[in-house]
């Protein structure tokens, strides 16, 4: 990278949501240029970088934006692959790949690839409509998941027993069972074109229980060390036969016997690598434009244990933002408070984050506690 890739090169971004706004935060570090899409002309990236305002889903659109661009990544799945993959025929990079996209965009296909390649899941049947779910009663407990445009806790119903069956999705997804597992969590992995690989010790997840949204998150997580070497190596081996570019996350189940299997993966910074900005040497944001970049990959050890808390728009309020506590959480030794720069707060949005370190793993706790019952999004 030269003086000359400094000035001229313009890495394009699809989404200009909060994790399009700290990779642009860290790529200021490296002088790089960037270009936004986003639907939302209020998005949190409008005033990070040159801003165009458009659907990521429209051929024309996402084609017109590209082209300007010399390199385009995501922050979101929900993109129009198809031009994504003619950008890449006239010669601009995409990372990552079109291809992962479009097969990380469909539930079904992901579970197929695990199955293809040998990497762990929970047993799973792919469903047509809601008609074939009830007939799948024997399978039960189970969770049915949509194929596509599920995302944030949306698309995801549990079906306990008979009685559930009628919370069915009428739409091509898969019955998955539902596992008794001890702990979630979420590992996060990069890869650049040399064939490079790194990944972050992984970390525990505490999920929302109504909005299935992460709440809190510890680092490290709380496994032994044979769990974490299981999940750092199917992390590992998913990002190499997908041969992809860029980060990766890959959140997984730890069972009661211990045993590792993949949930899910998603192609881009996220919500559970928030933490690697205080808390590890290289954060996420800044690994994965190293990995797209085509740059030496940084390095993942973690600093200092760590614990994240999501901050989400509280139930029953919907309007502009307005932020309670925020001065008590300050005062706290250790507190790093990341908001969006969302003016409008609705239920569990989510509006910023909240990075705790300490070394004491209890005090770490009671922080992030406090923090959590402390820092009110209301409107």
């Amino acid at each position: 990278m030269n003086e000359t890739f400094y000035q001229n090169y313009t890495v394009g971004i699809l989404g200009g949501g909060q994790l399009g706004r700290m990779l642009i935060q860290s790529g200021i570090d490296l002088n790089i240029n960037f270009s936004v899409l986003d639907p939302d002309s209020h998005a949190p990236c409008n005033q990070m970088a040159p801003f165009t305002c458009g659907k990521l889903t429209d051929y024309n659109t996402v084609w017109n934006f590209g082209k300007l661009c010399d390199l385009i990544t995501i922050e979101i799945e929900n993109v129009n692959t198809k031009a994504l993959s003619d950008l890449v025929k006239i010669g601009k990079k995409v990372f990552p790949q079109p291809e992962i996209i479009e097969l990380i965009q469909d539930k079904r296909k992901q579970k197929q690839f695990y199955q293809e390649h040998k990497i762990p899941t929970a047993e799973f049947i792919l469903t047509e409509s809601k008609a074939e779910v009830l007939q799948q009663e024997h399978f039960l407990p189970a969770v049915n998941k949509l194929g596509k445009e599920g995302y944030d806790g949306r698309g995801v119903q549990i079906l306990r027993s008979k009685d559930d069956l009628n919370k069915a999705f009428d739409a091509p997804g898969l019955l998955e069972k539902l596992i008794d597992f001890k702990t979630e969590i979420s590992v996060i992995v990069a890869r650049n074109e040399k064939g490079e690989v790194a990944a972050y010790p992984a970390v525990e997840m505490v999920f929302h229980p109504e909005a299935n949204l992460v709440e809190y998150l510890f680092a490290p997580a709380h496994i032994s060390d044979s769990v974490a070497l299981k999940a750092k190596q199917i992390a590992e081996q998913i990002i190499d036969s997908l041969d992809m570019v860029g980060l990766l996350a890959v959140e997984m189940f730890v069972t009661q016997q211990d045993d590792v299997l993949v949930n899910e993966i998603a192609p881009r910074p996220h919500n559970s690598g928030h933490q690697t900005i205080e808390a590890n040497i290289t954060s996420q944001y800044e690994q994965h434009l190293r990995a797209i970049l085509g740059l030496p990959l940084g390095d993942t050890s973690a600093i200092t244990p760590s614990a994240m808390v999501n901050l989400l728009g509280e139930d029953g309020y919907s309007g502009i933002a307005r932020y309670e506590g925020l001065e008590e959480v300050l005062a706290l030794k250790g507190v790093h408070v990341h908001l969006y720069g969302k003016k409008l707060t609705k239920p569990f949005r989510k509006m910023g984050h909240v990075t705790i370190v300490d070394t004491d793993l209890e005090s770490l706790k009671k922080k992030a506690t406090f923090v959590k019952q402390t820092l009110k999004v209301k409107a």
